[in-house]
């Protein structure tokens, strides 16, 4: 088994796309013409992700979810990017609309980590590479 993609389902599939581009820098690298569905270049070669709006995945998972953007708090799961200069991705993700949730700190085993909340709901780590 090989992981391959992560999907965030959101309410504007582009909206999140340039958010995700001012944000942190991830560009679009496609939109489905019918808008419902979207990924960005992660620079990976491998794993993928993407954004699908809230009906095409309500009829793809068949059940009902928590939107992100719809709760107060933060869903219980994270999408993690690693930056050589946490302070800076921090501050441009905040610039680009993110809602600041913890500055950066410098953990006790070395690591640098901030968290973001995006417009739409998802819980964003930014972080140096262990080790």
């Amino acid at each position: 088994m090989q992981f391959t993609y992560t999907i965030v389902y959101v309410s504007d599939v582009a909206a999140s796309l340039a958010f995700f581009d001012r944000a942190f820098g991830l560009k679009a690298r496609f939109l489905h013409e019918s808008g419902a569905y979207g990924e960005v270049d992660t620079g990976t070669g491998g794993a993928t992700l993407a954004f699908v709006d809230h009906a095409t995945a309500r009829d793809s998972v068949q059940h009902d979810y928590v939107a992100a953007d719809a709760s107060p708090q933060p869903l219980g799961m994270e999408i993690g990017f690693t930056v050589t200069d946490v302070p800076a991705a921090y501050e441009r993700a905040v610039a680009a609309g993110a809602r600041a949730l913890a500055a950066p700190v410098t953990k006790p085993w070395g690591q640098t980590v901030a968290y973001v909340r995006c417009p739409d709901g998802t819980l964003v780590e930014l972080c140096t590479a262990m080790g």
